[in-house]
């Protein structure tokens, strides 16, 4: 027997393709608007502020909406801050360029809160969801070596160095592993770089070295545990008609890959991939939205060494 299909009167289609509109309406209304909220102590750094860039503008070609929270360089404040963002309920926080072990308790409450934490080279404790960043063990190994041979094995450095963050720490470690492979070379002075404003301090800092050992030879290198204090160095030696001295950092950055094409002291850099760092945190944090896990807890953009003949 065969069936007709039924015959809807005017009255009744326009009611149903109401209904169905309605429906569709509510389903998309009911999907869940994604905040992300963004916290750092350095977002002055030109490389923090373009991983917050390139972050940002991922996030918004998903649909996502993002915050960033700034403290200006007061680490202390990011606790307070990060407590604020989980009051508020968003969807996953992403730390950036700071230390997740002065944030223990909070990563903690935005766990129980279920807010996913991620960072973006930043360090990776337990109770994150991930980390991306670059080998920075690598990255110091490869940079000390080539400063070390360029010192032909000898002569007096300069540390200037942020262990605070968790990136510069591990290259410093690994300075420190490679300084024992080369026991000509003498460590004059190591100092902490303030931040924000690690160029000028870096500059000040070089000065007063100078200053306090001005004979040919009394420095042969300087070590930067990235490149704001290269460049801060080369200034005052470039200031001081120090022509001598060889400088190194990390990070890639234009202006210390511009000093470095012109001829200054800084002979090497390692550029490192700030935007695929940022793409890696976006993927995993699409992946976690989704249901899936997240694949790996620490991830590594790819870092390329930048150099100049002698």
């Amino acid at each position: 027997m065969l069936r007709s299909n039924p015959v809807f009167s005017p009255r009744t289609a326009v009611a149903l393709s109401v209904s169905f509109f309605l429906l569709d309406h509510s389903a998309r209304a009911a999907d869940p608007v994604r905040t992300v909220a963004i916290l750092t102590p350095f977002q002055q750094s030109v490389t923090t502020n373009e991983m917050i860039n390139s972050f940002q503008a991922q996030a918004t070609a998903r649909g996502w909406k993002t915050t960033v929270v700034d403290t200006k360089g007061d680490v202390g404040q990011l606790a307070s801050r990060m407590e604020d963002v989980i009051s508020s309920k968003v969807s996953a926080i992403v730390i950036v360029s700071t230390d997740p072990n002065g944030l223990k308790n909070q990563i903690a409450s935005a766990g129980a809160a279920k807010i996913p934490v991620f960072g973006l080279d930043s360090g990776y404790i337990s109770g994150m969801a991930m980390n991306a960043t670059s080998d920075n063990t690598a990255m110091g190994k490869t940079i000390s070596t080539f400063l070390f041979k360029a010192m032909n094995g000898k002569g007096n450095l300069v540390v200037l160095t942020y262990r605070a963050h968790p990136g510069v720490l591990k290259r410093s470690q690994a300075l420190d592993a490679a300084l024992k492979l080369y026991p000509g070379i003498k460590v004059v002075t190591e100092q902490q770089v303030q931040v924000p404003g690690p160029i000028e301090n870096s500059r000040k800092q070089m000065e007063n070295i100078l200053l306090a050992n001005p004979g040919k030879g009394a420095i042969t290198a300087v070590w930067a545990g990235w490149d704001e204090p290269a460049i801060g160095v080369a200034q005052a030696l470039q200031a001081a008609g120090r022509t001598d001295v060889i400088v190194t950092g990390i990070d890639g950055n234009s202006q210390a890959v511009d000093l470095l094409q012109k001829g200054s002291a800084i002979r090497a850099t390692l550029k490192q991939n700030f935007p695929k760092m940022a793409t890696l945190v976006v993927q995993q944090i699409d992946r976690v939205f989704k249901g899936q896990p997240v694949t790996a807890t620490e991830l590594y953009a790819p870092a390329t060494l930048i150099t100049r003949k002698p």
